[in-house]
């Protein structure tokens, strides 16, 4: 797929997910500070070079554990509402200070399904995001977990980060992960499991491949990026699975470069 992989240096609009297992120590669920400030330094850098970057951050509930010294993660709505009522902002001061020390300005954008859904909320979200990016901020996306309920939710960031590349007309959806890419088997389990480069066609075979539920801190495993590729191709966006934990793999993705799993999208692939 080396088509692809070219098209993603001349890539403007890219949003790029990370998800919980990159921000937090997975040992002890806190936030992992240096993680945190080496991706905020390569994505103000990939602003800096003319590129338009939307930043769609988990983290939320497992910030708000943090602040409030819960160590295990509450069953109920009510109470992982409270949590991410307390850790998107403190998320959001982490962030807000290390994008200014890089001389970037962000804003925040809150969404549920109903954003996505009907057609006026959708637009009303675009133009959001469009004059965020006009005035060169860098919007920071989660889902609206402090109000959410099943009924309104999204229910990852994988999915949202789907969505979110597909409202603004993305080029190039990037999710951070705690592995490499997609493997035809479990690397945690199988030493002879094999990264696969690219995939040009999601089918059941591929659905196999992603398996379960990811760390304890995330919501999806494998399985949610998989349909999030599903709908970023389908929407003309072409979409990367890479390790979030190495630095410089964005840059090295975004030049081309052999890095994680790339789904291209339909026009390319």
């Amino acid at each position: 797929m080396g088509t692809a992989r070219e098209s993603l240096k001349s890539a403007r609009r890219i949003v790029i997910k990370v998800g919980t297992s990159t921000l937090a120590h997975s040992d002890t669920g806190k936030l992992n500070l240096y993680r945190i400030e080496h991706l905020i330094r390569e994505i103000a850098d990939l602003h800096n070079a003319g590129k338009e970057i939307i930043f769609v951050s988990s983290g939320a509930i497992a910030a708000g554990m943090n602040k409030l010294g819960i160590k295990i993660k509450p069953q109920t709505i009510p109470e992982n509402q409270a949590l991410a009522a307390v850790g998107q902002g403190v998320l959001m001061h982490i962030y807000e200070k290390f994008f200014a020390e890089y001389g970037q300005t962000i804003g925040q954008i809150l969404l549920t399904k109903e954003n996505a859904a009907d057609e006026h909320a959708r637009q009303n979200s675009r133009n959001s995001f469009q004059a965020l990016l006009a005035m060169g901020a860098i919007p920071v996306v989660n889902e609206n977990d402090a109000v959410g309920v099943d009924e309104i939710r999204i229910g990852d960031n994988d999915n949202l980060s789907a969505i979110v590349a597909a409202m603004i007309d993305a080029e190039v959806l990037i999710i951070l992960s705690d592995i490499d890419g997609l493997y035809d088997g479990n690397p945690k389990l199988d030493k002879n499991a094999r990264l696969i480069d690219s995939v040009a066609e999601i089918n059941s075979d591929v659905e196999k491949m992603a398996g379960g539920a990811g760390t304890k801190l995330g919501i999806g495993g494998m399985f949610t990026k998989i349909q999030a590729a599903k709908l970023a191709t389908a929407n003309d966006v072409t979409m990367l699975i890479v390790n979030g934990s190495t630095n410089g793999n964005l840059r090295r993705a975004l030049n081309g470069e052999n890095v994680g799993t790339i789904f291209p999208r339909r026009k390319l692939s």
